[in-house]
């Protein structure tokens, strides 16, 4: 969707090669957005070391200084995280440090060790798998992803961060669930990521027709007026009623619905659901609405 928007502004026809592009350029945009904020995540555990290095060099440092609890920098699952060859190769390229502000991390690591759950994790001297992934669940949830400087931080260097942050947040729990499950490399399902490569393919070289068969369902409306991201998800949506046989009609109706109440206006989720409809049942009563079961298409 958010390519073949960028695409709306161009007058030329996209070669295949330029939409394989756009796309790859829009999938990279989602790892580095991933990468990072991993990254940041392992930074604020990882400031403990430089935190006690900090006490205990002062100049009359207390006996409290000399014995800060570094728990934390020795997290099991942080390590796991810090020590995948494709979390290395990816942060070797993308370079966040270069990205970040260490003071920010430095706050956020002192709003941590504030707080009565960092006390309880650091009171317990086992290691312990559930708590080792809480602490970064924790820290994740509470102390970045509800923290504005953070947010503010983030949004600055991302642009795809309002777009992409939930599905992102999604991933790193994953990652936080199971480290060797997900690989950085490949971020995206192969699978998803060829449904991805044929939808918008075929999204664009079938643009005319889809259009012929939207615009008679308009009725009053006047397709110039309408929301150039409406007319696309309805585009995109008749396109996987009349392309992929496997995805059941109703799916893709809610599927779209819900793009719409989130991208686009507060009235576009009704009106992409009617057009939709109105496009399956002529499709249906025409015998051109051809589905299969999807468990029996991988047989």
């Amino acid at each position: 969707m958010q390519v073949l928007y960028t695409l709306s502004t161009v007058e030329e026809t996209p070669t295949p090669i330029c939409l394989q592009t756009q796309l790859d350029q829009q999938l990279e945009q989602t790892r580095d957005l991933f990468v990072y904020l991993t990254w940041f995540l392992t930074q604020v555990l990882r400031y403990t070391e430089i935190y006690a290095h900090k006490k205990a060099s002062k100049h009359l440092p207390t006996e409290a200084d000399l014995n800060i609890n570094t728990k934390l920098a020795g997290n099991e699952l942080l390590w796991q995280i810090l020590e995948k060859e494709d979390f290395k190769k990816q942060v070797n390229r993308l370079k966040p440090e270069t990205k970040t502000e260490p003071d920010l991390i430095r706050r956020i690591h002192l709003q941590l060790v504030e707080t009565t759950f960092y006390t309880t994790y650091i009171s317990n001297n086992k290691r312990d798998k559930k708590e080792e992934r809480k602490i970064m669940e924790f820290i994740l949830n509470e102390l970045l992803l509800s923290n504005p400087s953070f947010i503010s931080h983030i949004g600055e260097i991302f642009g795809n961060f309002e777009d992409d942050g939930e599905s992102v947040v999604q991933l790193i729990g994953t990652l936080l669930q199971k480290p060797n499950s997900l690989s950085l490399d490949t971020l995206v399902d192969p699978e998803k990521e060829k449904f991805a490569r044929d939808l918008l393919k075929t999204a664009v070289e079938k643009d005319k027709h889809l259009e012929s068969l939207i615009v008679p369902k308009l009725k009053n409306w006047d397709p110039d007026r309408i929301a150039v991201l409406d007319m696309i998800m309805m585009k995109m949506g008749v396109t996987e009623f009349l392309y992929f046989e496997t995805i059941p009609p109703k799916v893709t109706i809610n599927e779209y619905i819900d793009l719409a109440k989130e991208y686009s206006t507060a009235q576009s989720g009704h009106f992409v659901n009617g057009i939709l409809d109105n496009v399956r049942k002529e499709l249906e009563e025409q015998g051109k609405l051809n589905k299969i079961d999807f468990k029996k298409s991988k047989k």
